[in-house]
């Protein structure tokens, strides 16, 4: 039996007491382990394979998947990772994007848009926005259409922060005029390269600036992840469940 995927037993410690318990209060046949499930869904993650491909040594995949499902409109996903990024470095903070081709699977849901799927020139594709820590650590991310351009999201995504003081990375699509008023009105220091047009050289920190390749390494170490380097789920807060747990991930490693 392969144990790559699993979760090891220090990671599972960290994390065991924000599953939902097994028995339910008015008793009856006791449920999965909650770790036995957890691995099933790495395994899911990690292999990029259906949900009925599950090996035979996992339970049943039905059972496997709607565990998922019932963790992600609980809003576990989200509870787990907030959890374990209670100890991020938030000195200096650093925004990305990063595109996500759609299956043919993954396409035909209701909703259209309402499923963060749009064309671009590679087709169809779904974009991942992230914020990550001084360590490369993720703190937020969301998701758009392919099409969507990295500084509108991300915009919206640091409106959502406190950043007083801390220093924000980006590459040159971030340089607006609205997200350097923003950083101004938090006291946040901007180390964004600004655009070949302004008629006037913006100043940064260079060195500071080199950092940045952390938000890079994130969607590196997501994207080994198949479910996530390919986007097979046809709603997005399926991916978007799949994402907060190779970001979980992350965190514990």
């Amino acid at each position: 039996m392969n144990t790559r995927y699993e979760i090891h037993e220090r990671q599972w410690r960290l994390i065991q007491d924000l599953f939902p318990p097994e028995r339910k209060p008015q008793g009856g046949r006791p449920a999965v382990d909650n770790r036995i499930m957890l691995n099933a869904m790495l395994w899911v993650a990690r292999s990029g394979a259906p949900w009925r491909d599950l090996p035979d040594h996992f339970p049943n995949w039905k059972s496997v998947y709607t565990r998922f499902r019932r963790w992600q409109k609980a809003g576990i996903w989200d509870e787990v990772l907030k959890h374990v990024s209670l100890d991020s470095d938030e000195e200096s903070v650093m925004i990305d994007a990063t595109i996500v081709r759609v299956h043919q699977h993954g396409s035909g849901a209701k909703g259209g848009k309402a499923q963060a799927i749009g064309r671009s020139r590679g087709g169809l594709s779904t974009k991942i926005h992230a914020v990550v820590d001084a360590l490369g650590n993720p703190l937020r991310f969301d998701l758009t259409g392919g099409e969507a351009h990295d500084s509108v999201q991300g915009f919206n995504i640091l409106k959502s922060m406190i950043l007083t003081r801390k220093q924000v990375l980006a590459d040159r699509a971030y340089d607006t005029n609205a997200i350097r008023a923003f950083l101004k009105e938090q006291q946040a220091i901007p180390v964004i390269p600004g655009k070949k047009n302004r008629r006037t050289t913006l100043k940064y920190d260079r060195d500071v600036y080199k950092e940045r390749h952390l938000v890079e390494c994130f969607f590196n170490k997501v994207k080994n992840y198949r479910r996530l380097a390919t986007r097979y789920d046809k709603l997005a807060c399926t991916f978007k469940s799949f994402l907060a747990l190779a970001s979980i991930m992350v965190w514990l490693a």
